[in-house]
């Protein structure tokens, strides 16, 4: 059984050296042109659309990962995650993972 440590020190592992230093004020600038769809606040706006609030940073940062590469598919996401940086997506995925989920949907 792995202990909290270890688990920790794991998914820091994944998530590489730019989420040791991510930035959520970097991560909100960032996010202007993601609000169209996903909402100002990480509460999606369109119904397709899912929210970012509230969820692990871990997560969004591997999905924004595989978006730009191509390793998950969706063409609206593809095209956006093509151009963010390593640092990008680290501060995007602190600073949404930072916001309070809308438990109501």
């Amino acid at each position: 059984m792995r202990t909290a440590a270890a688990t920790l020190a794991i998914a820091l592992l994944l998530a590489g050296p730019a989420a040791l230093a991510a930035d959520p004020a970097a991560g909100k600038a960032r996010a202007t042109q993601c609000a169209a769809c996903h909402g100002a606040d990480g509460r999606a706006v369109l119904p397709d659309a899912p929210h970012l609030a509230g969820q692990s940073d871990l997560y969004l940062a591997k999905a924004l990962r595989d978006y730009r590469s191509g390793a998950r598919r969706h063409e609206q996401m593809t095209l956006m995650a093509r151009s963010l940086t390593d640092a990008d997506i680290a501060n995007l995925a602190a600073h949404y993972s930072r916001l309070a989920p809308d438990c109501a949907r």
